[in-house]
C-alpha cells in the first residue's frame, strides 16, 4: 500500500521521513492552502457583487467564509494533487492543534480524495511518537477547525469593519485587531501613568560595619537605615504617583539633604549595638515547566529574544525533532517525561538531587487548546544539549527547556535568611539599620535552572550574602556612613515579557497568538522598541482615545477575554458558532450596528486629537495627521502649527518643549542672519524629521534651498549663527587625499556623520567630530577598513551566523542598505535603521528570503 503524508513544513517533513516505514511518501502543505482573499483581486468575479464580497464572509448566510487559494499556494497544490493520484491512502499529520486541525481539514477539502483520509497527530517527533500515532490515527476533530475557523471570522470582521473609520476619521492606513487593540490600550494606560507621575526625592543611610572583635573587622557589610526614633523611614512606595507627595506624612520619617547629612555626622560618634536577630530558614520549589507564554517571557529576560523569535526558534527544535510542541497551555508533564527527567538528574547531579517523588503540574490554562503536555525535550530519554549538536540560538533555547524540565524533578532548595536590626544611639536619637543575610543550605534544584525575574535590579535566588553570627546585645563598629539620594521611579514600561504576561493574566487572546500581536502592533507603527521596552507612538494614542470614546469594549480586556472563554466553548462543542457570530457582528448591539451609529458622531478633528495627560498646555494641542503628529495652537487670532519630530514619543512632550517648538515655528520667517558671502537668510527651522537650519527661502526659482538637520545631541537654542553658518558648509572640503589627490569631504547622511574619499564612505566616531575633523585623522579613518564590495560599504557587521557560521554584514550600495551573508546579498526591509540592525533580525530576513 502507498500512503501520502502530508505535513505543514520541509523541515518537518525531513525529520518524520526518518521514521516512516517504506511505502510513505512525505511532502508538505507548506502551511495553509487556502484563506480569506487578501486583496480584492482575490475575490472570485461571481461574488464580486455581493455586499459582503469585501469582507469575504457572507454575514448574510451563516457566516459562510470565501475561501480562495492565494497564487503563491497553487503550485503546492497542484503538486500535492499529483501526489495524491499514486496514493492508496491519505494521512494528515499537521499539528496538534486549532490552527494545525483547519490545515487538515482544508487540505481534504481542497484535495477531495477519493481514497481513505486518516488524521494522524503527535505532540513531539520521535520514532516512538510518530510510529504510535501511526497505530492510532483518527478523524478530523470539526469542533477544533470551527474554533479556528471562527476566530478567522471574527478577526476579520472586527478589522475590516473598525479599520476603515480609523482611515476616515484619522489617517488612512490605520488597522484595527480585536487583539491587537486591547494589547495596545494596555501600553497607552501604561505611558499615561508614566506621563501624569510626579517624581519625588528622598533620601536614607547607608551603613558599612564589622562585629566588634579582632577576629571580625575584615568582615564587613552593609547595613540601611529603616526607624528613626522608632517612627519608619519613608520609602519609594510613600509617594502619591500623581503628586510625588507623601500619602501619610505624619507616619513616616521624611530626611532631606540636610536632614540626612546631619544625621550622618550625629551617628558617627553613635554607640552600635544589636538590637534584634531574626533567622528564618525557607524552602523553594522548582517553577513549573514550559507552556507558551512562559517561554516566551523567559527567553526575553535572559537572551533578549522577541515572542517572534522564540516561537520561530522552538518552531524549529520541534520539527527537528528536540523538543515537544511548543504551543501548549498545560504544565503536565507525562510519566515518560518525568522518567526522563528524573533519569538526567540522577546522571547530571547525583541521586541527593533528586526530589523524594514525583513531581507533577496538572494546572491547565484557562480555555487550554488541546495542549496534553508542557513543552519539554521530546522523547524518553533527554538529550543533553551539549550533546545535542545545536548552536546559536537554538542551542539556547533547548538548553533553556532541558534544564527547566529536569528542574522540575529536582530536590527543594533550602535557604537560611538572617535579618539583623542594629541600633545607633546618640544624643538621644536613635537610629534603626538592618542588615540581610542569605545562605543556601542546600542548592537543591538551583544547581540547574533559576528562573529570571521583570525586574533587572532584583538579585537571583542563587546569589548568597553572609553575615557574620550575631546575637542581641553584640556592639559592631562603623567603618564607613554615608547617606544615600534616592527619587522615585514612573510605572515601567512594558517589555515584550511583561506584556505577555499581562495578556495571559488577563485572558485576552491566547499564548500561540501572543508572537504575532506583539509584532503586528509594531509592524503597524503603534509601539516601538526602545531597548528591551515597547513604547506606544502618537497614533496609539490616537486610535486608543477614539476607540475608547466611542468603542470601548473592543478594548477592554474583560470583554475580549469573554469572547476567548465563547471560542473554546466553540472547540469543545458547546457554543454554536454561527449564534455567536451572529450575536457579535449582527445583532441590536452587534459590531456593524456600533460603527454605523458612531460614524457620523465621531468629528475627524477631534478625532485627531491627542488625550495626553500634561500640564500647563496654555492652549496647545498636539494631534495626528496624514504626516505625523503635530502641535497648534491659537496666537494672536492666527493658527501656528508645527511638525513634531518623528523620533519623539509622547512621553518626551512637556509644556516647555510644545513651546520651544511653537516659538521657532511663529519665529520661522525671521532669519538669525545672513550669509557673508551670498546675502542669503539663514534659518533655524523645524520639520517632521526635527530642527534644522536653512540658507536662502522657498521660491519659484530656489524651490530647494540648501537644508542641514542639527547634528545629533544639537538643541536649537544652542545654534547661534556662526554654528549655523558651519553646518551649512557640510559636507565640507577637507583636502586632498595625499595618495591620488583627490578631494576628501566630511558630511553627515541618513546614517551619521561620515568622511568620503572617491566614493569610500566611513563612519566618523563619537570622539570626532564632523564640525571639526581634519585631513589627517579622515585619511587615517578611511585607512581603517578597504572596500569589501565593488561599489558598497561595511556599515557593521554582526558576526557569524549562529547556524551558518557564515559572516553576516550590514552594508550600503548604490540601491539602499542590505545585508550580506556569506556571498548572499538581501535588501533591507523598508524603514529599517541600518545601524540599529541586529544578527536576531538578520537571521529572520535570512530564514525569510530563503
Amino acid at each position: 500500500m502507498k500512503s501520502l503524508v502530508i505535513v505543514e513544513s520541509p523541515t518537518k517533513t525531513k525529520t518524520i521521513k526518518k521514521y516512516l516505514p517504506k511505502g510513505y511518501t512525505v511532502d508538505s502543505s507548506m502551511g495553509h492552502i487556502r484563506d480569506l482573499p487578501s486583496s480584492a483581486k482575490e475575490i472570485p468575479a461571481k461574488y464580486k457583487k455581493e455586499s459582503w464580497s469585501n469582507l469575504g464572509i457572507n454575514v448574510d448566510d451563516r457566516f459562510d467564509p470565501l475561501y480562495v487559494i492565494p497564487s503563491s499556494k497553487k503550485k503546492v497544490v497542484s503538486k500535492l494533487k499529483k501526489l495524491l493520484k499514486d496514493a492508496d491512502e491519505l494521512i494528515l499529520a499537521t499539528d496538534e492543534d486549532r490552527e494545525g486541525e483547519a490545515i487538515s481539514w482544508h487540505l481534504k477539502e481542497i484535495l477531495k480524495p477519493k481514497i481513505p483520509v486518516k488524521r494522524m497527530a503527535f505532540r513531539e517527533i520521535t520514532k516512538e511518537a510518530v510510529l504510535d500515532a501511526l497505530e492510532n490515527t483518527r478523524d478530523i476533530d470539526m469542533n477544533l477547525v470551527h474554533a479556528q475557523e471562527t476566530r478567522r471570522i471574527l478577526d476579520r470582521l472586527a478589522g475590516y469593519t473598525v479599520s476603515p473609520l480609523l482611515w476616515k476619521k484619522i489617517s488612512p492606513g490605520l488597522s484595527a485587531g480585536r487583539v491587537q487593540s486591547v494589547a495596545v490600550e494596555f501600553l497607552v494606560e501604561r505611558e499615561r501613568e508614566r506621563m501624569k507621575f510626579k517624581s519625588a526625592t528622598y533620601y536614607d543611610l547607608k551603613a558599612q560595619l564589622h562585629k566588634d572583635g579582632d577576629d571580625y573587622k575584615d568582615y564587613k557589610f552593609d547595613a540601611d537605615l529603616t526607624h528613626l526614633n522608632e517612627k519608619r523611614l519613608a520609602t519609594g512606595k510613600d509617594f502619591d504617583e500623581n503628586t510625588g507627595k507623601l500619602k501619610k506624612p505624619k507616619s513616616v520619617v521624611l530626611l532631606d539633604e540636610n536632614k540626612a547629612s546631619s544625621l550622618v555626622d550625629d551617628l558617627k560618634e553613635a554607640k552600635w549595638s544589636v538590637i534584634n536577630v531574626d533567622v528564618k530558614t525557607q524552602k523553594r520549589n522548582p517553577a513549573p515547566p514550559f507552556i507558551t507564554s512562559t517561554l516566551q517571557q523567559e527567553a526575553n529576560r535572559k537572551f533578549g529574544f522577541s515572542a517572534r523569535d522564540t516561537m520561530s526558534v522552538a518552531q524549529k527544535l520541534y520539527e527537528k525533532g528536540f523538543i515537544t510542541y511548543m504551543r501548549t497551555d498545560s504544565t503536565r508533564l507525562s510519566g515518560q517525561a518525568i522518567g526522563a527527567a528524573r533519569d538526567s538528574v540522577t546522571e547530571e547531579y547525583g541521586d541527593d538531587y533528586l526530589f523524594e517523588r514525583v513531581r507533577n503540574y496538572s494546572k491547565k490554562g484557562k480555555g487550554a487548546q488541546e495542549a496534553h503536555e508542557a513543552i519539554r525535550p521530546s522523547g524518553s530519554r533527554f538529550v543533553k544539549p551539549d550533546k545535542a549538536g545545536l548552536s546559536g540560538r537554538e542551542f539556547k533555547l533547548y538548553d533553556l527547556i532541558w534544564k527547566r524540565t529536569i528542574a522540575t524533578q529536582m530536590a527543594e532548595a533550602e535557604l537560611e535568611f538572617t535579618n539583623v536590626t542594629i541600633r545607633a544611639s546618640h544624643n538621644g536619637t536613635d537610629a534603626d539599620f538592618r542588615a540581610g543575610g542569605k545562605k543556601i543550605l542546600f542548592p537543591g534544584y538551583f544547581r540547574a535552572y533559576v528562573e529570571g525575574s521583570d525586574d533587572p535590579e532584583a538579585a537571583l535566588e542563587n546569589q548568597e550574602n553572609y553575615l557574620p553570627a550575631m546575637n542581641e546585645g553584640d556592639t559592631t563598629g562603623l567603618d564607613d556612613l554615608n547617606f544615600v539620594s534616592h527619587e522615585t521611579k514612573p510605572p515601567a514600561r512594558f517589555t515584550e515579557a511583561t506584556l505577555v504576561k499581562e495578556l495571559e493574566k488577563r485572558g485576552v487572546g491566547r499564548p500561540s497568538t501572543y508572537a504575532s500581536i506583539i509584532s503586528t502592533i509594531q509592524d503597524r507603527g503603534y509601539a516601538k522598541s526602545a531597548g528591551k521596552t515597547l513604547v506606544p507612538t502618537f497614533t496609539a494614542f490616537a486610535v486608543s482615545s477614539l476607540l475608547e470614546n466611542h468603542f470601548p469594549e473592543l478594548v477592554d480586556s474583560k470583554f475580549t477575554s469573554e469572547l476567548e472563554d465563547k471560542l473554546d466553548g466553540v472547540a469543545e462543542g458547546t457554543q454554536d458558532p454561527v449564534k455567536y457570530l451572529e450575536d457579535y457582528y449582527n445583532g441590536e448591539n452587534g459590531l456593524k450596528a456600533k460603527v454605523d451609529r458612531q460614524e457620523d458622531k465621531i468629528d475627524p478633528k477631534e478625532a485627531k486629537l491627542l488625550d495626553l495627560p500634561l500640564d500647563n498646555l496654555d492652549g496647545i494641542k498636539v494631534a495626528v495627521g496624514r504626516f505625523g503628529p503635530y502641535a497648534r495652537v491659537q496666537r494672536n487670532g492666527e493658527e501656528v502649527t508645527t511638525s513634531l519630530p518623528n523620533d519623539m514619543d509622547p512621553s518626551d512632550l512637556t509644556a516647555e518643549k510644545l513651546e520651544e517648538l511653537i516659538k521657532m515655528s511663529e519665529e520661522e520667517d525671521k532669519p538669525i542672519g545672513h550669509d557673508p558671502e551670498t546675502d542669503e537668510p539663514i534659518f533655524l527651522l523645524s520639520g517632521r524629521y526635527g530642527p534644522y537650519v536653512q540658507r536662502g527661502e522657498v521660491t519659484e526659482d530656489n524651490k530647494k534651498p540648501k537644508r542641514v538637520s542639527l547634528l545629533k545631541g544639537m538643541e536649537p537654542k544652542d545654534v547661534d549663527f556662526d554654528l549655523a553658518l558651519q553646518l551649512l558648509e557640510l559636507p565640507r572640503k577637507l583636502g586632498e587625499h595625499p595618495e591620488d589627490g583627490k578631494v576628501v569631504r566630511a558630511g553627515v547622511g541618513r546614517y551619521g556623520p561620515y568622511v568620503v574619499h572617491d566614493g569610500k564612505f566611513k563612519s566618523i566616531p563619537k570622539s570626532d567630530s564632523v564640525l571639526d575633523i581634519e585631513l589627517d585623522r579622515a585619511v587615517e579613518l578611511l585607512a581603517q577598513k578597504k572596500k569589501s564590495t565593488r561599489g558598497s560599504n561595511e556599515i557593521k557587521d554582526l558576526g557569524k551566523h549562529p547556524e551558518t557560521e557564515k559572516q553576516v554584514r550590514v552594508m550600503t550600495g548604490r540601491y539602499g542598505p542590505y545585508i550580506k551573508h556569506g556571498k548572499k546579498n538581501i535588501s533591507l526591509p523598508k524603514g529599517e535603521a541600518p545601524e540599529d540592525f541586529t544578527m536576531d533580525k538578520a537571521v529572520d530576513l535570512i530564514k525569510e528570503k530563503g
